[in-house]
C-alpha cells in the first residue's frame, strides 16, 4: 500500500499558475502586470532561462502594466489552478497532495515590462518550508491561493519584478523530478529607503539539481527537518 501511494504521488501532477497580484486589498486582474502562461506546467530544468520567470515550453503572455507597489507593505500573489479558474477550493488552486516550499524574489531593472528576469539580481524575500508538518505550498492551497509577500522597506525604489514561486517535490526523489511553479510580476516600488542593498544570486544559477532541497524524497524515511533552496530571505 505504502509503495503504491508514493508511486501515485510521484506520477501525478501539480499545476498551478501564479495569474495576479492583490495590493492593498486590490486585485490588478488576471494577466494585469503578471506574466501568465497559457499552460500551467511546471519547470524542472534548473539551468533553463525559464526558471526566472517561466517561459518554454510554457510561453508567457507580455503585458505593458506595472503595478504600484508601496516599501514596507505585503502584496498577495494569488494562485489557481489554470488561468479560467476562479474558484477558491484547494483543488481550484493546486493539486492538494503535492508539498513543498514557497519562495519569492525581487530583482532591480530599468524596466520591468520588458526585463526577461534571466540572470545576476535576485534577491530572497520571502520563504516558507516546512514548519510543524506543515508545508508552505499547503498553507497557499488551504488559503485559497493567496502567497502573501512582505516588500522591504529599505530597498531602493524603482522597477521590480517580483517572482512568486511555489516547488513541488511529489516527484523530487530523482532530478529532474521537481516541479518549480514560477512567473513575474511587474512593479513600481515606491516609498524605500536604499538604505541597504541586498546581495544577489542569477536564475538560472541559484538552485543546483544536486541540492538537497530539490532532490529529496519527502515521502519516506519521513523528513524531520527540509532545506529550503536558494539563499536566504534578505531582511532589512
Amino acid at each position: 500500500m505504502q509503495l503504491s501511494s508514493l508511486l501515485f504521488a510521484g506520477a501525478a501532477t501539480a499545476h498551478t499558475i501564479f495569474v495576479s497580484l492583490e495590493v492593498d486589498g486590490v486585485n490588478a486582474g488576471t494577466g494585469k502586470g503578471v506574466r501568465v502562461p497559457s499552460y500551467n506546467g511546471p519547470i524542472e530544468d534548473v539551468t533553463s532561462n525559464s526558471l526566472a520567470c517561466n517561459g518554454p515550453p510554457n510561453p508567457t503572455t507580455p503585458t505593458d502594466h506595472i503595478i504600484t507597489v508601496e516599501a514596507g507593505s505585503n502584496v498577495t500573489a494569488i494562485w489557481r489552478y489554470m488561468l479560467g479558474t476562479t474558484g477558491s477550493a484547494p483543488n481550484d488552486v493546486m493539486d492538494s497532495t503535492h508539498k513543498g516550499p514557497t519562495m519569492a524574489y525581487l530583482k532591480k531593472v530599468s524596466n520591468a515590462a520588458t526585463d526577461s528576469g534571466v540572470g545576476n539580481g535576485w534577491f530572497k524575500v520571502q520563504e516558507d518550508g516546512l514548519n510543524g508538518g506543515t508545508w508552505g505550498t499547503e498553507k497557499v492551497i488551504n488559503g485559497a491561493g493567496r502567497h502573501e509577500i512582505h516588500i522591504p522597506e529599505c530597498i531602493e525604489p524603482g522597477q521590480y519584478l517580483l517572482r512568486a514561486e511555489m516547488l513541488a517535490l511529489h516527484g523530487a526523489g530523482n532530478y529532474p523530478g521537481a516541479q518549480f511553479y514560477t512567473e513575474c510580476a511587474q512593479i513600481n516600488v515606491v516609498g524605500g529607503t536604499g538604505t541597504k542593498t541586498p546581495s544577489t544570486v542569477s536564475f538560472p544559477g541559484a538552485y543546483k539539481g544536486t541540492d538537497p532541497g530539490v532532490k529529496v524524497n519527502i515521502y519516506w524515511p519521513p523528513l524531520e527537518s527540509y532545506t529550503i533552496p536558494g539563499p536566504e530571505v534578505f531582511k532589512c
